[in-house]
Formats: structure tokens, C-alpha cells, sequence
């Protein structure tokens, strides 16, 4: 693969000075095998999603600059040192392709790649971050000796009540007008005169972002048309499907197989969905208990949840076979059930009927039917985006579901009201994985620093908090 090499033009001043952070202007003349364009798009994503989780948690400034930099040292690395500046960029214009296909898409993305790029920007030593600035060709002039001596007691003022250093004599301040740095105005960081403001060199990051955002949202709107007039027909069959397929890909451990929990035994199915089945499943579960039936899109999501946690192709058959029952009006107990043959039950409503209308589709989530391909449980992001219509019960209840009812649910499941709130509030700003991840740690009063991801992770880590408290002395 062809190096990148820096497009940058040095004004003397910063000749020599070296900044790993590119300002992604213009896309590389590179090409890209197909693996690779797929793989640092994850790779860069990985972060933006860490960035996201942590912002929405209400992480401290120092927490999210430790986070950013663990976050950016895991997932960007590259075997090849070379590569790493390749890596960054390309990984950069995959996911600008991928995000300007809708407004709230481009919204997300903007937004975390300004954050990401604060946090690199900081990283930079002083050299560094002076020559990114005159990259942006900001027009602020750096404020002399004299004026600064005139403005040193207020501007040292201004640093007490933030807790800074007080300014010395090399201090670098920049004269900017007011409405150009709106978050240093409104926290107060900044001191004012005249309808300017007096930003420090430790605050200019405030400045760079403003110009990087405004440049990378033009950018997304360009990319867009091209996407939507030429590259979405051009790349159909070879790119398109990997682009639309990146924005809800779930990047963690795959649920295809059961893990720990390996064995889930059909009689003790009904007590371990009220302990460890996330909202989203337990509410298809009960649905499927009330209506004996549910649609294809309920049907596939819960049941290759339950072949993830481990309950076996006639686990999970006699399962939606007792509901059939029931809903022919056939009283059979959970023993009898449990203890006779799928034959002799399904002589009661005919066994073609049931294959026709159930049992198929439950062979083809465990790969006995059609492609015979062993299908994957549905991520947190899958079921998010996914669209249930009238009639449907599948779906995130976080997002799916009216505040009434998501709140009723919550307390048919023991959340408690304050921890329903702070549910509630994650709800209102469409943090949907948080919502679900404030309710786990509500009902087994521990924390869940990874957050939920996955209904499968949910499940499994509910299991292993449960034995541990089981095998704590009381």
C-alpha cells in the first residue's frame, strides 16, 4: 500500500515541526484492498462508539482524555509503523462514507469525530498544536506584550476561578471575537473586553474544533451527493453493501454458540427470564406466553437469543409448542410437557401444521433449513434499527415503546423509581444501550462498566453475578 505523505503546507515558523494528527482535507490517492477498507473503518469506529458510551455516562474531562487515548492505542495500531498515518485516514474517509447517508447519521458522526479530534489536538505538544493552527489559517492575532501587560491582572483573575496557572510574561493569548468560542463564554473560562475574548494557548483547542467541524460538516454534504448521484450505483455490488452494513454492525464478541451457560434447562426457562432475560427478550417471551403466537420478526429475535444462551433446537421447539397448545385450548401441564415427546404432543394439532407454521422456522435459526447457515444472535444495534409494525412485539422497548408503557415494564421487572428515572432520562437523549445498561445494574445493584451491548451479553452476565452471590456467604 502507498504511503501517505503529509499534504501540509510549513510555514517557516513551524518548519520541522512534526503532528500526527491530519486534518483529513482531502481523500488519499490510495488503493485499498477490500479487507482493509472494511477493518479500519471498524477498527476507527470502535473508538467513536467508546467516545459515545463514555460522553453519555457523564465521564469527568480527565477520564474521557484517558479513554480516548486507551481507546485510540487499542483498536488503531497497525503491524507496519508506516502504515499507522494510512490507517488513521483511510479509516476516516471509510466512515465519512458510511455516515453522510442520512442527517442523523452525519449528526453522530460529526459530533464524535470533533470530540476525538479535541482529544488529539491536546495531545499534541505546543509546537504541534501551533502548526495545526496556522493550517486552519485562523485569522487571531497573538496579543502583545503591551496589551497583555494591560489585561494581566484580568486575565489572571479569569485563571484563579478556573483553577489554571497564572499567565506569565512568555503566556500565548489570542484576541478572537466573543461568538467564536461560545463554550469558553459560557463556562465562563475566558475573559472578556470589547466584544473580544483572550483565549489561552491551553484553551486554542476550543477554537481548532470549531474549524474542523465546520469543515468536516461541509464535507459530509459533498460526500453525500456523491454517494446518493454516482457511488452508491457504481459500487452496489462490491462497496455499498459493506457501507450501508457498518452503521449498525455490533463490534463485540460473537453469541453464535453458547458460552459459559451452556445448558439451559427447559423447566427452569421461566424463572431465569425474570433473572437474567433483558427487557426486549423477556417482553417477547411473555407476548408469546399471552398470544401463543408471535410474528417473523419476534419469532427470529428471540429465538436465536435463546439458542445463544444455550437452550437446544428441542428446548426451544417444545417451548413454542406448548404456547400452540394453549392456544388450541389443549391444557397440558409444564411436567407433562417436559417429560413426553414432541410426536405425541403434536398428534393433538396435527404435526404438518405445526411444521408449516412454527418449527420451520425455528430449524432454520439453528441451521437445520434453508442455507443451512448458522445464524448469529441480533445485536443491540440491530434491534434498535430494526422497524416493528402494528401487530409486532420485536424490537428495542427503549426506543419502541411509549414512555408509559417502558415505565410500567420497569416496574413489573423491580426497577426502582429513581433508578427509572435516570432510565427515563437516558431514553429522552436516545442513549437506548444505557438505558438498558442502568437497568442491569439497577436489578443486580452492581455496575456494568462495558455496558450492554449484546441481549446475550446481558444474559451471560447476569448468570455469572448471580452464582457469584449465590456462592457468597450470607
Amino acid at each position: 500500500m502507498e504511503i501517505v505523505r503529509s499534504q501540509r503546507k510549513s510555514s517557516p515558523s513551524n518548519a520541522g515541526v512534526v503532528t500526527s494528527l491530519p486534518l483529513y482535507r482531502s481523500a488519499p490517492p490510495l488503493e485499498v484492498r477490500l479487507e482493509d477498507f472494511e477493518l479500519f473503518a471498524t477498527d476507527r469506529l470502535r473508538v467513536l462508539k467508546g467516545i459515545s458510551d463514555g460522553l453519555s455516562r457523564g465521564k469527568k474531562p480527565d477520564e474521557m482524555e484517558r479513554l480516548v487515548s486507551d481507546l485510540w492505542k487499542a483498536n488503531m495500531r497497525h503491524p507496519l509503523t508506516s502504515e499507522v498515518v494510512n490507517k488513521d485516514i483511510i479509516s476516516h474517509f471509510v466512515l465519512r462514507l458510511v455516515y453522510c447517508r442520512t442527517e442523523d447519521l452525519r449528526k453522530w458522526f460529526l459530533s464524535m469525530e470533533t470530540s476525538l479530534f479535541r482529544y488529539r489536538f491536546r495531545f499534541e505538544n505546543p509546537e504541534a498544536q501551533r502548526a495545526l493552527m496556522s493550517e486552519f489559517d485562523l485569522p487571531y492575532r497573538v496579543v502583545n506584550n503591551a496589551e497583555f501587560e494591560i489585561m494581566k491582572e484580568k486575565l489572571g483573575q479569569v485563571a484563579r476561578s478556573i483553577v489554571q496557572p497564572l499567565p506569565t510574561a512568555d503566556a500565548i493569548f489570542y484576541k478572537v471575537p466573543f461568538e467564536e468560542v461560545p463554550e469558553l463564554v459560557a463556562g465562563r473560562k475566558v475573559f472578556l473586553n470589547k466584544g473580544h475574548a483572550y483565549v489561552a494557548m491551553n484553551q486554542v483547542v476550543s477554537l481548532v474544533a470549531t474549524q474542523f467541524r465546520s469543515q468536516l460538516s461541509k464535507a459530509l454534504i459533498l460526500t453525500n451527493r456523491k454517494w446518493t448521484s454516482t457511488i452508491r450505483e457504481q459500487e452496489k455490488d462490491r462497496l455499498a453493501p459493506i457501507v450501508e452494513a457498518l452503521c449498525t454492525s455490533y463490534l463485540g464478541p460473537d453469541y453464535s454458540q453458547p458460552r459459559e451457560f451452556a445448558e439451559i434447562s427447559l423447566k427452569d426457562i421461566d424463572q431465569i427470564v425474570k433473572s437474567s432475560f433483558p427487557l426486549c427478550m423477556r417482553h417477547l417471551f411473555e407476548k408469546l406466553r399471552e398470544d401463543h403466537h408471535l410474528k417473523h420478526g419476534g419469532r427470529m429475535q428471540l429465538g436465536l437469543f435463546l439458542k445463544g444462551v444455550g437452550l437446544k433446537l428441542g428446548g426451544c421447539t417444545c417451548i413454542l409448542e406448548s404456547r400452540v397448545l394453549e392456544k388450541e385450548n389443549i391444557s397440558l401441564s409444564p411436567l407433562y410437557l417436559y417429560r413426553h415427546t414432541h410426536h405425541s404432543i403434536l398428534s393433538l394439532v396435527g404435526a404438518e401444521r405445526f411444521d408449516k407454521e412454527y418449527s420451520y422456522s425455528i430449524r432454520h435459526n439453528y441451521g437445520r433449513e434453508g442455507k443451512r447457515t448458522d445464524y448469529t444472535p441480533y445485536s443491540c444495534q440491530k434491534i434498535i434499527s430494526s422497524t416493528p409494525g402494528v401487530g409486532d412485539h420485536h424490537g428495542c422497548p427503549y426506543r419502541h415503546f411509549s414512555e408509559e408503557n417502558l415505565r410500567a415494564a420497569l416496574g413489573k421487572m423491580g426497577v426502582n423509581s429513581r433508578a427509572t428515572e435516570d432510565v427515563m432520562d437516558k431514553v429522552r437523549n436516545r442513549h437506548y444501550q444505557l438505558a438498558c445498561t442502568l437497568t442491569f445494574e439497577a436489578l443486580h445493584e452492581s455496575s456494568c462498566d462495558a455496558g450492554i451491548n449484546h441481549p446475550n451479553q446481558y444474559f451471560t452476565d447476569s448468570q455469572k453475578m448471580l452464582q457469584l452471590k449465590n456462592k457468597s456467604p450470607a
